[in-house]
């Protein structure tokens, strides 16, 4: 099996969105500290214009600070080993530069958060996570990358939830 050039590949895309920490006046006062502190939006006002584009939206008070976490539903492409990898070199790496493209196209418009490879050589080769209300949507994103389209890779698409404003660490 090629390996997929991982240097290139290993773009990792990392936005998840800041909002404002609810407080228990959530209009009043601005957080200084916390995942939502550079923002202009209470974690209320967030969830109220994420619900009405149809995201999946929930509050969760963490028990040790008190403060109201917003978590959303997303969608996490795995990015599995398709059908058809017979591809020459010139084809393969081809389809590379199109499927980083994409990667980056879907990042731009904001549909997709974080991607990368996995550093194994197994059947699963990496994930995207994909930042949309529905997972028609992420999936039929997702179905657009070119790699997808030529057969070298399959995806398996499942729900994910995470907190809102918390990046990686």
């Amino acid at each position: 099996m090629e390996k997929i050039n991982f240097f290139v590949l290993a773009l990792v895309l990392v936005s998840f969105a800041s909002c404002k920490q609810e407080t228990s006046t959530p209009n009043e006062k601005q957080e200084t500290t916390g995942p939502y502190a550079n923002s202009e939006k209470t974690v209320k006002q967030l969830k109220e214009e994420r619900m009405a584009k149809g995201y999946q939206i929930f509050d969760y008070v963490d028990e040790e600070t008190k403060d109201t976490v917003l978590m959303q539903q997303y969608f996490i492409a795995f990015l599995k080993s398709g059908q058809n990898r017979t591809q020459s070199k010139k084809v393969a790496d081809s389809l590379q530069a199109l499927h980083l493209e994409h990667l980056g196209r879907m990042y731009k418009l904001g549909y997709a958060d974080i991607s990368g490879p996995f550093g194994d050589d197994g059947t699963i080769r990496g994930i995207t996570v994909y930042n949309t209300p529905t997972l028609a949507m992420a999936d039929s994103l997702a179905n657009m990358d070119p790699m997808v389209q030529a057969g070298r890779l399959e995806i398996e698409m499942h729900p994910w939830w995470a907190a809102k404003g918390y990046g990686l660490r």
